[in-house]
C-alpha cells in the first residue's frame, strides 16, 4: 500500500529541489513539485532528508515526464526568492536533477509535468543526453577519506553531480570518481585559469599587494562592488618619483563590449588585458605584470565530503593557544599532516546532545571568511571541537598588539577588517545562521590580514555566567541590542547590532565599549537611546553605516548584505 502510493506521488512529480528555504534553517527539508501545488517537507536530520530523496529519485527513475526547470529559492511574498517571478506556478529557473546519475543507472529523461500514471517500460527510449561539464582545478587537493578524489590545480574533471553546495562528484582523466571541494575548481576557460586575476580582492588588499612590487606596471583585474562589474589596479610612476596605485573601473556599454576608453570597446576581458599589455591606451602606463606576491591560497574544505565525526586518536595536542566560556583551545595536529585547533569543551557548561546534533550541520558551512569548522570528537569526554587553526588568534588582540601600525596605517586596512567580516556574517545570514556572540574576541586572523569569523552558533549551547543577565538570560550584554536586552529575542539583525559595536572595537584597536561602565548602566543607556561616539580614526561615512546597525527596532537596520554592499563602495572610493 505504502509503495503504491510513493509511486503515485512520484508520478506526479515534478521536480525535486534540495535548497534551503526560508522556511527552515539547515539543510533538512526540501521541495517537492507537483503539478498544480509544493510540498515542503522537514526530515528529522540531514542523513534522513538524503535518505528520502535518494529513495525519491530512484521511485521516479521510469517517469518520462519530469520538469526539467526547478526553483532554487522559497516562494514568498508573492515571488520567488531565486528568480523573482511572481506567479506561485511559473517555470523554474534552474536545471533539476535529472542529468545527474544517480548510482549505475544512465542519466535520466526529462521533459514536462504531468499527472498521469508511470508507463510500464515495453521497449528502450532514448536517453537525452546533455553536454558534459568539465571544470579545471585551480588548487591541488589530497584526497584523505574514502570516496573522495585528489586533484591537481590545472587538470580538467567532469562534473557528475553538483547538487550539493561544498562538495561534488567528479571523474578525472583516467575514469576514477570521487568527491572533490567545489571551491577548488571553477568553469573550464574561466577567468582564475588567468594569473592577472584577483576575483574579490579588496582595494586596500590590491594595492598592498601591488607597492609590494616596487616595478612599474604591476597589475590585477578584480571584481567591482558592482556586481558583474570589474576594476583594473595598475601600479604606476608619479612626477615625484613614488609609485602610485591607480584604479580604472572597466565599464560595460552592452554584453561583450567592454571598455576602459570609450574608443576602443572589446568582447572578452581577456582582450582588453592583451591590448593594454602593449598599448597604454589612455592608462597611467601600459600593463606590464602580474604581482609576484599574488599566490592564491586554496580556501578552506573539510577533511573529507562526508566527515564530521573525528577519532581523537588522530589528534596530537600542542600548545596552549588560550581559554574562555568554552573551555580551552589548543593547537593540534590532525594525522600527523595538518594543524588545526582543539577547542577541549568544559563538561557540563553545554546542552551536548543539541550542540553534536548542530555541528553535522556547521560542518557544511564553507566561506572564506569563516573559522572552517572540521568536525568534533563526540564519543570522547571532555568533547572536542576541531576548527581551523589562525596564526595571530583572536582579532581583538590582534588590535590590541598591533595598534600602532594599524593606526599608521590609515582606515582602509581597518575597513578591510570590518569588510571582512561582514562578508562572513552575509553568509551566515543567507544560510539563516544566527551567531549570537559576534565580536572582534570571536573573530581570528590569519596570514596577510585575513579575517574569519568564529565560534558561530556556539553560545546557544553555553552555560557560562559571563553570559548571564540579572534575568537570568545567556547574552553578552555590551553587544546586545534593546530586544535581547528586554526580550531575548535573537535574530540576524540583533547580529547585525553586535556588528556595529564589533566595527567601534576595530577603529579603536581594541577598546573596550562603553568603557569602565557596568552591565546595568550600558543598559540604561542603550534603552535611552545612547549610542557609542564615532571613534577618532573612524571616517564619518563608515560610522554613519555603524550608526546603522544601532536602529533600535531590527527592522530599520541593514541586512549583512547591505552592509557589504555599502562598505565595499566606501572602499572604492579615493580618500
Amino acid at each position: 500500500m505504502v509503495k503504491k502510493r510513493v509511486v503515485w506521488i512520484c508520478a506526479l512529480l515534478g521536480w525535486l529541489n534540495t535548497s534551503r528555504t526560508a522556511h527552515s534553517r539547515g539543510t533538512r527539508h526540501f521541495q517537492i513539485g507537483y503539478k498544480d501545488r509544493l510540498m515542503y517537507i522537514v526530515a528529522s536530520s540531514e542523513a534522513q532528508r538524503e535518505e528520502w530523496i535518494g529513495a525519491l529519485r530512484k521511485l521516479c527513475v521510469n517517469n518520462e515526464q519530469l520538469a526539467d526547470k526547478f526553483h532554487s529559492g522559497a516562494w514568498s511574498g508573492g515571488r520567488w526568492g531565486c528568480c523573482g517571478r511572481g506567479p506561485r506556478l511559473a517555470p523554474g529557473c534552474r536545471s533539476t536533477w535529472v542529468t545527474t546519475p544517480l548510482s549505475s543507472e544512465s542519466s535520466l529523461p526529462r521533459g514536462s509535468i504531468s499527472c498521469e500514471p508511470v508507463p510500464t517500460r515495453t521497449k528502450e527510449v532514448p536517453l537525452v543526453t546533455t553536454p558534459a561539464r568539465v571544470v579545471t582545478a585551480l588548487y591541488s587537493f589530497q584526497a584523505i577519506e574514502k570516496g573522495d578524489l585528489s586533484l591537481e590545480a590545472g587538470r580538467e574533471y567532469v562534473v557528475l553531480d553538483d547538487s550539493g553546495e561544498h562538495w561534488w562528484q567528479v571523474r578525472d582523466g583516467s575514469g576514477a570518481v570521487g568527491f572533490i571541494p567545489s571551491n577548488y575548481v571553477e568553469q573550464k576557460a574561466g577567468l582564475w585559469q588567468h594569473e592577472w586575476y584577483a576575483g574579490d580582492m579588496s582595494r586596500q588588499r590590491a594595492e598592498q599587494v601591488l607597492r609590494q612590487e616596487t616595478k612599474e606596471g604591476a597589475f590585477v583585474v578584480r571584481n567591482s562592488s558592482t556586481q558583474g562589474f570589474f576594476t583594473l589596479s595598475l601600479l604606476a610612476n608619479s612626477p615625484t618619483g613614488v609609485f602610485q596605485v591607480k584604479h580604472y573601473h572597466i565599464k560595460s556599454r552592452s554584453p561583450g563590449q567592454l571598455y576602459l576608453s570609450e574608443r576602443r570597446t572589446f568582447a572578452t576581458l581577456e582582450e582588453l588585458v592583451r591590448y593594454h599589455r602593449h598599448d597604454s591606451g589612455g592608462l597611467a602606463t601600459r600593463l606590464r605584470h602580474w604581482p609576484t606576491r599574488l599566490r592564491r591560497t586554496a580556501p578552506t574544505a573539510g577533511l573529507g565530503h562526508d566527515k564530521w565525526e573525528i577519532d581523537p586518536s588522530e589528534l596530537a595536542l600542542l600548545e596552549e593557544l588560550g581559554s574562555g566560556q568554552f573551555g580551552v583551545v589548543r593547537r593540534g595536529k590532525w594525522r600527523g599532516c595538518r594543524d588545526v585547533a582543539v577547542k577541549m569543551m568544559k563538561e557540563g557548561t553545554m546542552s551536548e546532545d543539541d550542540f553534536i546534533e548542530e555541528a553535522k550541520l556547521m560542518t557544511k558551512l564553507q566561506h572564506p571568511n569563516l573559522v572552517q569548522l572540521y568536525g568534533v570528537c563526540s564519543k570522547h569526554r571532555p568533547i572536542f571541537i576541531v576548527a581551523e587553526y589562525m596564526k595571530h588568534g583572536s582579532l581583538l588582540h590582534f588590535l590590541r598588539r598591533h595598534e600602532k601600525a594599524l593606526s599608521e596605517r590609515g582606515p582602509l586596512l581597518l575597513l578591510d577588517v570590518c569588510l571582512q567580516v561582514a562578508s562572513g556574517m552575509a553568509y551566515l545570514e543567507l544560510h539563516n545562521y544566527i551567531h549570537r556572540d559576534l565580536a572582534a574576541r570571536n573573530c581570528l586572523v590569519g596570514e596577510n590580514y585575513v579575517v574569519k569569523v568564529a565560534d558561530f552558533g556556539l553560545a546557544r549551547y553555553v552555560m557560562d555566567d559571563e553570559y548571564t543577565s540579572s534575568g537570568g538570560a545567556k547574552f553578552p550584554i555590551k553587544w546586545a541590542p534593546p530586544e535581547v536586552l528586554g526580550y531575548t529575542r535573537f535574530s540576524s539583525k540583533s547580529d547585525v547590532w553586535a556588528y556595529g559595536v564589533l566595527m567601534w572595537e576595530v577603529f579603536t584597536c581594541g577598546k573596550i565599549p562603553y568603557g569602565r561602565a557596568a552591565n546595568a548602566e550600558v543598559v540604561e543607556q542603550v534603552q535611552q537611546g545612547q549610542r557609542l561616539a564615532r571613534p577618532h580614526a573612524c571616517p564619518s561615512e563608515v560610522y554613519q553605516v555603524m550608526r546603522s546597525c544601532w536602529e533600535k527596532k531590527p527592522d530599520a537596520r541593514p541586512s549583512f548584505r547591505s552592509v557589504k554592499t555599502q562598505l565595499e563602495k566606501i572602499m572604492d572610493k579615493d580618500h
